[in-house]
C-alpha cells in the first residue's frame, strides 16, 4: 500500500481546519491511511509571553501584517517533517487554482504545505521561503484557511483510494473542460417535476449520449468561457447539432 499523501497546513486558527478535516471524505481518507492531514498553530512559534504574531507595516496604513520570524519558523519545522513537501502561501497573488493545479499538486508525493495568511498578509520577506502561492480567485477572504482547505479537498478526492466510486473523479465537473450533467435521483416525480425518462429507460448507450448532450449544452450556455477552449470532437459537433428528443 502506498504513504498517505501528507498535508500541512499552517494557521493562526487551527479550530477553523480541524473539523473540516476530521468528517466526510476526508476523514475517511484518514481513517483509511491514504490521506495525512496536520493542522499547525503558528502561534507555537511565536516568542514571548503573549505569542505576538501580527506588528504595524512599515510605511503606516491601515491594518496589521503577519510578522515573518513566527511564520517562517512554522515553515521550517514544517518542512523538516515533510522534506521535499510544496509549501505554498494562499494568497490572491498566486495563480488561480484549477482542477488541472489540483493533478498537477497530487502527483507531488512529498505533499503539500498550506500556509494561511491573515490580516493585510505576511511580510514579504516569508515568500524567499515558500515555492509559490496559490489564489482560490479573484475576491477577498478573511484569511486563507477556507482556500486551503479547498486545496486540500480537491486534491485529496484524486488520491487513488479516497473515493469510493472510481470513475467519480473524472466525470465530474472540470476534469474535461466541461460542466457536469444534471443528477438525478428518487422519487421519480417531485412536485410535478419528473426525471427525464432517457435516465429511466435503461439505455446505457443512450443514457451516456444524453449526459454528454447535457455537459456540452450546459457549458455551452453556462461557461462560454469554459467552451470557447474545447477541442471538441466530430461526435460533439454531431450531438450539438441534435435536439433532445432525437438523442
Amino acid at each position: 500500500m502506498s504513504p498517505p499523501y501528507p498535508v500541512e497546513i499552517l494557521t493562526l486558527f487551527p479550530g477553523m481546519v480541524s473539523s473540516y478535516l476530521g468528517a466526510s471524505i476526508l476523514g475517511k481518507a484518514q481513517e483509511k491511511g491514504l490521506l495525512s492531514a496536520t493542522i499547525t498553530d503558528v502561534r507555537e512559534y511565536a516568542e514571548g509571553k503573549h505569542r505576538v504574531t501580527d506588528d504595524a507595516p512599515y510605511g503606516g496604513g491601515a491594518g496589521m501584517v503577519m510578522k515573518p520570524d513566527p511564520l517562517v519558523a512554522a515553515i521550517e519545522a514544517a518542512r523538516t517533517r515533510q522534506p521535499g513537501a510544496k509549501a505554498l502561501l494562499m494568497s490572491p497573488r498566486g495563480p488561480t487554482f484549477t482542477q488541472a493545479t489540483a493533478r498537477e499538486l497530487v502527483r507531488h508525493e512529498a505533499g503539500l504545505i498550506l500556509v494561511c495568511g491573515r490580516y493585510e498578509g505576511v511580510d514579504e520577506r516569508v515568500m524567499a521561503h515558500l515555492d509559490g502561492e496559490l489564489s482560490l480567485g479573484d475576491f477577498v477572504l478573511t484569511g486563507g484557511e477556507v482556500a486551503a482547505l479547498a486545496v486540500v479537498d480537491a486534491v485529496a478526492r484524486l488520491v487513488p483510494g479516497v473515493l469510493g466510486n472510481v470513475d467519480s473523479s473524472v466525470t465530474e465537473s472540470f476534469e474535461e473542460g466541461l460542466l457536469e450533467h444534471p443528477q438525478y435521483t428518487r422519487p421519480p416525480v417531485f412536485r410535478g417535476a419528473e426525471v427525464p425518462a432517457v435516465l429511466q429507460s435503461g439505455d446505457h448507450a443512450r443514457i451516456a449520449r444524453w449526459r454528454r448532450w447535457k455537459s456540452l449544452i450546459l457549458t455551452r450556455e453556462r461557461r462560454p468561457d469554459l467552451f470557447a477552449r474545447l477541442q471538441l470532437s466530430a461526435a460533439d459537433q454531431k450531438l450539438l447539432a441534435r435536439r433532445e428528443e432525437d438523442l
